[in-house]
């Protein structure tokens, strides 16, 4: 699953955000991996993150909360 959002303000950026099973190898704990293209390559991001899928609802409710 992966799903592209346009960067605002900027004329190519996108946000990526992909869920990645067993990124570190085999056993390592799935990962929600949120990535920021400026150029708009999805798979070279200039900054990425890896969320562990056990914090997620907690990010999810502290960005709700920011908005």
């Amino acid at each position: 699953m992966a799903k592209v959002i346009p960067l605002h303000g900027t004329k190519s950026g996108i946000i990526s955000i992909t869920k990645i099973e067993e990124p570190y190898g085999a056993g390592s704990a799935t990962v929600v991996s949120v990535g920021v293209s400026l150029s708009g390559d999805e798979m070279t991001p200039d900054w990425k993150v890896h969320i562990p899928l056990e914090n997620l609802e907690d990010v999810i409710k502290a960005l709700t909360e920011v908005k």
